[in-house]
């Protein structure tokens, strides 16, 4: 399948919902590793939900060295290849983050994923997962072209611990995107300004160790979403810093920050995100939500939406941020 062809299939979930129950998930660990517990319980919510779970062959192997890797990067790459590549699966889903996703990139046959990209009914089939899972949003987006879902992952205690977390994922996998309105209860206008175009970006230290590579080389526009966790403010600096002079932040139409979850304190980086991004001449949106936040939303990514951001705005009026509708 061409990447032109796949291209028209960004729009694949705005109108029919991307999973119903007796479709196929396949479960990979590209970066950290879980545990027998944490598997059972990720296995045990989608089984609940419904559909067919088939977890990687090499999901809970230890690393010979890495205790901070899920395995080898040739037997984590061997899963994620393999569940994408399964014909019957529908979803491939990560079951935690960690770190270890982009150690897995420059040893995947791009060509072989993009012709194994469409599942049984014509659709794209779905990568779910987020933090460093941003590293296969950004390399999904730019190899394969296909819409992603940036949310949380069911092997983390947050999947266990909140409830709403799970409903807004359920809700996500089982009804259509078009129309949803994805803004946080905390969301407030950072910079005004109304703004349309494609959703990408994550978690923003993913997004700054990505620069140089060959997912960095063409700079997308649209709506760029940005969250980090356990990063101090000078750090938070040095990303944002980065994708400035990579152009990433000036070729944005528009920005999402989401949560910012033990990292500096809240007024420091609202501060800072206010003196990094006010100059842009786009709207910027504060604390909408998705992230690493105890009630982190999701997001999808690579498809098509709008923000509108009015001087003074909050959650409960004056913000728009909507998936699906046209720029």
């Amino acid at each position: 399948m061409s990447a032109p062809a796949l291209a028209a299939h960004r729009t694949a979930y705005l109108d029919s919902a991307p999973l119903k129950p007796g479709d196929r998930v396949r479960v990979v660990s590209p970066s950290g590793p879980g545990n027998v517990e944490s598997l059972e319980r990720a296995v045990g919510y989608y089984r609940d939900w419904g559909v067919e779970v088939v977890v990687g062959d090499h999901v809970l192997d230890p690393h010979p060295r890495a205790t901070y890797l899920a395995g080898a990067d040739d037997v984590r790459r061997a899963d994620l290849v393999d569940a994408w590549c399964d014909p019957d699966a529908d979803a491939i889903v990560c079951l935690r983050g960690g770190y270890g996703a982009m150690r897995l990139l420059d040893g995947i046959d791009w060509p072989r994923l993009r012709e194994a990209s469409l599942r049984r009914d014509g659709r794209p089939k779905l990568l779910t997962g987020s933090s460093d899972a941003t590293a296969l949003h950004e390399a999904f987006r730019v190899h394969l072209d296909v819409p992603t879902l940036f949310c949380p992952m069911p092997g983390n205690d947050v999947f266990r611990d909140a409830e709403g977390i799970r409903d807004d994922v359920h809700r996500w996998l089982f009804e259509p995107w078009r129309g949803r309105s994805i803004v946080g209860p905390r969301t407030e206008v950072l910079v005004p300004g109304r703004a349309g175009g494609r959703f990408t970006g994550g978690n923003l230290s993913l997004l700054a160790m990505g620069l140089g590579s060959p997912e960095a080389a063409v700079v997308p526009g649209g709506i760029l979403f940005l969250e980090d966790v356990n990063e101090d403010a000078y750090r938070l600096d040095s990303f944002l810093l980065q994708l400035r002079r990579a152009g990433r932040l000036t070729a944005a139409a528009g920005i999402v920050l989401g949560s910012w979850h033990n990292c500096a304190e809240p007024d420091a980086v609202r501060a800072l995100m206010a003196d990094e991004l006010g100059d842009l001449g786009v709207p910027v949106l504060w604390e909408q939500g998705f992230g690493h936040a105890p009630d982190a939303l999701s997001i999808p990514l690579n498809v098509d939406g709008v923000l509108e951001a009015d001087a003074g705005g909050s959650a409960d009026a004056g913000v728009r941020l909507v998936v699906g509708e046209p720029a």
